[in-house]
């Protein structure tokens, strides 16, 4: 934790001793260099927004397309398969990922221009005081409105595209925001919670991950349509139900993950570890999309033969022993 924070230390005072250290952020357009020169101390967590991929990385782990698109590229960056489902997903989990990561560092006192949510005051139709450090999510939705949607919308709302990732950005901030918590605490003689004192937090970002996945596989095919003086987006079919603000869209069919697709960053599957035995996506018939798979042995060390000593630790062996790999061919 020392080192993390030293860490932290370093690099923001690298930002604020460099007038052009925002502009030499890699990645970053025109607007966004703006929000940051105005925002200096929030950048670290917009820079720690990996938990953006790590979760895009978790829910697609089975997946002909894991995310990997990501590798090695800015999630604000350009997406190399934009218009497709996979990018409605990518744009609406940065999104929330952006706000979450804000509105932890506000509550942690990790930043001087927010903290607690101080607008969540008085007694809830339940009955229950408000108080105690609500989460201060309006504060981090409105920076991740900033930061994430100003370059889209600098270049105009006309754009098919640009009308899909902006739906999309503000969807994963709703899924954020749709699953705000209350948690609470009592007080009162022998616990007999004569009062209860409560504030609002946020979901834990697994949460956020597992709704968005859910809005990816219903997510809505669109096109633009022209409605007056405004281009809107609608369901491509007729048999689609309308979608809402919390609901994804996609404009484009998604490649063929299968195989390997340089020019639309698709990687394939040779290579991936699949499960011989699992007969879902993970399974090697399905993910190696019936090009067969190679078989090897790896040693794994683990642990075994563990003992309680009084008082009060646990020894344990390390135990060595061979297991079979399944790849992709």
């Amino acid at each position: 934790m020392v080192e993390e924070h030293l860490a932290k230390q370093t690099s923001l005072q690298v930002l604020l001793q460099d007038p052009r250290g925002c502009e030499g952020l890699a990645g970053l357009v025109k607007e966004q260099v703006h929000v940051c020169q105005r925002e200096v101390e929030a950048m670290d967590e917009v820079r720690g927004t990996e938990l953006a991929i790590e979760e895009c990385q978790h829910q697609f782990h089975s997946q002909w397309w894991n995310c990997s698109t990501l590798q090695g590229l800015q999630v604000f960056g350009k997406v190399a398969i934009q218009g497709t489902r996979e990018s409605a997903f990518i744009h609406a989990i940065a999104g929330a990922g952006v706000a979450f990561a804000v509105t932890r560092a506000c509550s942690r006192g990790e930043l001087e221009r927010c903290g607690c949510d101080r607008k969540v005051r008085g007694v809830s139709p339940e009955g229950f005081q408000w108080s105690g450090c609500s989460d201060d999510l309006p504060y981090g939705i409105t920076f991740s409105q900033a930061f994430v949607d100003n370059p889209e919308r600098s270049r105009g709302a006309s754009s098919s595209r640009t009308l899909m990732k902006l739906h999309n950005n503000e969807a994963g901030r709703k899924a954020l925001l749709a699953h705000m918590k209350v948690e609470c605490k009592c007080h009162g003689m022998l616990g007999s919670c004569e009062v209860r004192t409560c504030w609002k937090v946020m979901p834990p970002f697994r949460k956020v991950g597992n709704v968005l996945k859910e809005k990816f596989v219903g997510a809505t095919e669109v096109y633009p349509k022209r409605v007056g003086s405004h281009k809107l987006l609608v369901p491509k079919s007729s048999c689609f139900k309308p979608y809402t603000a919390h609901d994804l869209v996609y404009l484009l069919a998604s490649p063929d993950f299968c195989y390997w697709d340089t020019l639309r960053r698709a990687f394939g599957t040779s290579g991936r570890q699949c499960n011989q035995s699992s007969a879902a996506m993970d399974g090697c018939e399905l993910l190696c999309c019936g090009r067969g798979f190679r078989t090897t042995q790896a040693e794994v060390v683990e642990r075994c033969s563990c003992e309680f000593c009084w008082c009060c630790t646990i020894k344990c062996k390390q135990c060595r022993h061979l297991m079979e790999v399944h790849r992709c061919c």
